[in-house]
């Protein structure tokens, strides 16, 4: 019995035995069936996708950034350009504590610098990549060439090397220059169309915003055939990165630096100087100001906030933004009374203490009057009650025609406009729509608005750019020009750059005989008592009340030379009660001072080169 059951089990072995081979078979079968289906899925239904990680494999591109292109001034000398620089970073998620505690000492003892520094740069939570953290910023060349001699010895650590744009002057026209930020996730979405790549950096504002196309270049790059160990093979294309185009301004740095020296001392303001025969801005500056090199450098969310919320607005460009210009604004009123016909270039008007219109009674600055005087003297002693009748004898409308004459109300035309105000005229048809902030018909025009007006109070706003425009026409002979920062190849002298204002003759001739008169024996004589320079200047002082609440604003516009001028100058500042001839006439007399110096120096390189 126990024979036959070994013999069974025996028997039954080699039956399973007898039935491998075809097991096999079938296994093998199977094997081969799915791996069919694989490869045909692979290779007809995916096979595109699976070539081209192929070639990914194979094939690897080197992209080569462009250089962006530099911002010089009038002289070529360098206002903004590129700098090499080496940082030092680590990645966190390679790094235990220990290690990061090891590699911190290291580090602090290589180069110099305490672990509480890297510690804090370590820990910082608002850092620009969760995988990197940035240490040090530009290190030294020294510094560089010690961690290159213990690299091996720095796990977790390396060093970075970059092009950042630079500005040589820091937080000189830096409204003007504007600067450069590295685009974000939602701009990449519409900018990879253009070429640009995550880690491209784009103007943001001023000149870099505004000339973005020219100055950013076009990216290169190396195409490599690579083996399975990532060793090169061959290169199968090289295109050269195509620097951005650098950009000459119409800025003068002598003069730049003068503007910016003279509001040093203001708590904010602005300088405008500018050619009116062609509206070449030669200076152009803003206080309080920033310095530009903080955009190149990697900065915390709480120090971004410490710049973009400040109180002082350092950002706002105060030569763009729009004030009430106060007695600046005078020739306007002289415009509408003398254009209208109503009062004609010999008018003589009785001036008073103060002259009541509605519930008002709007006085005159010396609490007197100054008698009956013409237009001339009106400018030259800036009687307030001569130009109140003059502009409510005429009206908002005549007013309103007069400073759009002049560009008042509309955009300049220059280049970086998205900085620009429109600034602000009101007439009766803008209170009758509710001024910007009511119902239409609930705030109608009266005649204290058109009193105000008159002397550049309350309902009119303006920007020094726009205040130096206007006074360009009457420092060209009548012509409105289009201010720029960039000359280009376009002919500013065009018509479509340079137009022909539509006012009289005698008119144009009565306001610059009364600003020449302002200089010589008015509210502006202190401009005559430098006598290291000897142009002729006419101009107008003014003092603003600040329709915000604020103290006064002081202001001085000038041209210089009085015959034809070459030079306007807009002083501004804001919120410096005490008058625009005791603060805002001082910087533009610095600016002409500059100018003429600047002049003369050419002229005598010229007649050197004659002789």
């Amino acid at each position: 019995m126990k024979k036959k059951e070994n013999f069974y089990l025996s028997s039954k072995k080699r039956v399973g035995a007898f039935n491998q081979p075809l097991t096999f078979f079938l296994f093998i079968c199977l094997i081969f069936s799915v791996t069919g289906v694989r490869l045909f899925w692979m290779q007809v239904i995916n096979g595109s996708y699976y070539k081209k990680l192929s070639e990914e494999n194979r094939i690897k591109l080197i992209a080569n950034p462009p250089i962006r292109g530099r911002l010089l001034d009038r002289n070529g000398t360098v206002l903004a350009d590129n700098k090499l620089v080496y940082s030092l970073s680590v990645q966190p998620r390679l790094l235990t504590n220990s290690e990061w505690i090891y590699l911190r000492k290291s580090l602090a003892d290589l180069l110099n610098v305490s672990t509480d520094q890297l510690e804090i740069a370590f820990n910082r939570k608002d850092s620009l990549s969760p995988y990197k953290k940035v240490l040090l910023t530009d290190l030294s060349a020294q510094q560089v060439i010690r961690f290159t001699e213990k690299e091996n010895n720095l796990f977790g650590a390396q060093i970075d090397i970059g092009l950042v744009r630079n500005y040589p002057y820091r937080s000189l026209a830096a409204h003007t220059l504007g600067y450069t930020q590295l685009i974000t996730q939602n701009e990449f979405s519409k900018l990879s169309e253009r070429g640009y790549k995550l880690i491209d950096r784009i103007g943001r504002k001023g000149i870099e915003a505004a000339f973005e196309s020219e100055l950013r270049g076009k990216w290169g790059g190396e195409m490599l055939e690579i083996d399975s160990m990532g060793t090169v093979q061959r290169s199968l294309g090289l295109k050269i990165p195509k620097a951005g185009k650098d950009i000459k301004l119409t800025l003068d740095l002598d003069l730049q630096l003068t503007a910016e020296r003279v509001l040093s001392d203001k708590a904010a303001g602005a300088i405008v100087a500018i050619d009116p025969r062609t509206g070449a801005i030669r200076a152009i500056a803003s206080k309080p100001t920033f310095d530009l090199n903080f955009f190149s450098q990697p900065f915390t969310n709480s120090q971004y906030n410490n710049l973009f919320l400040s109180p002082n607005l350092p950002l706002l460009s105060r030569a763009f933004n729009a004030y009430d210009p106060g007695s600046t604004w005078k020739p306007v009123t002289a415009i509408a009374g003398m254009e209208s016909g109503k009062f004609p270039a010999s008018k003589k008007l009785n001036t008073v203490p103060c002259i009541t219109y509605g519930s008002h009674c709007f006085p005159e600055y010396n609490k007197r009057g100054f008698g009956l005087i013409g237009y001339e003297d009106a400018f030259r002693v800036s009687s307030n009650t001569f130009f109140y009748q003059i502009g409510v004898g005429v009206g908002s409308k005549a007013l309103y025609d007069a400073a759009i004459k002049l560009g008042f109300d509309n955009y300049t035309g220059i280049e970086t406009l998205i900085d620009e105000n429109k600034g602000l005229v009101g007439n009766e048809e803008w209170a009758n729509k509710g001024r910007g902030w009511g119902n239409p018909g609930e705030t109608p025009w009266i005649v204290e608005d058109m009193a105000s007006a008159s002397i550049g109070q309350s309902v009119v706003l303006v920007t020094p750019l726009q205040l130096a425009r206007a006074y360009a026409v009457f420092a060209n002979g009548g012509y409105l020009i289009t201010p720029h920062l960039v000359d280009g190849n376009k002919n500013w002298r065009s018509k479509k750059y340079f137009q022909k204002v539509d006012i009289k003759d005698t008119t144009l001739d009565t306001i610059r005989r009364g600003l020449r008169k302002v200089v010589t024996n008015g509210t502006a004589m202190e401009i005559n008592t430098d006598t290291s320079f000897s142009p002729s200047v006419a101009g107008k002082t003014g003092t603003a009340e600040d329709s915000s609440g604020g103290a006064d604003h002081a202001w001085f516009v000038g041209f210089a030379p009085y015959e034809y001028g070459e030079i306007v100058v807009v002083a501004f500042a804001q919120n410096t009660p005490g008058g625009g001839s005791i603060h805002a006439l001082p910087m533009a007399k610095e600016i002409f001072k500059t100018w003429y110096d600047l002049k003369s120096n050419l002229q005598l390189n010229d007649d050197k080169n004659e002789l």
